[in-house]
């Protein structure tokens, strides 16, 4: 009885941790969409300041992305504790 239930409960908390991994992975994907968008409008009405605009982007790209690889890091944790 006890090992049924342990074994209905590791299997629930896999599911668990594939699902907020690939909801951490697709709201990286769209903030990444989202700066990469307001970036090229930002370009587009001011040309002269595309460098400073560019690394911002890239920078805060970089933070967003760090953001979502420690989240599915801490769900495939999840998964094999």
């Amino acid at each position: 009885m006890l090992a049924s239930i342990l074994a209905e409960v590791t299997a629930l908390s896999g599911l668990g941790a594939t699902i907020g991994a690939s909801i951490a992975a697709i709201g990286a994907g769209l903030g990444i969409g989202k700066i990469g968008a307001a970036a090229m409008e930002a370009i587009a009405r001011q040309p002269e300041s595309a460098g400073d605009i560019r690394s911002n982007m890239i920078v805060i790209a970089a933070l967003v992305e760090g953001v979502a690889l420690f989240a599915v890091i801490v769900c495939i944790l999840a998964l094999f504790v």
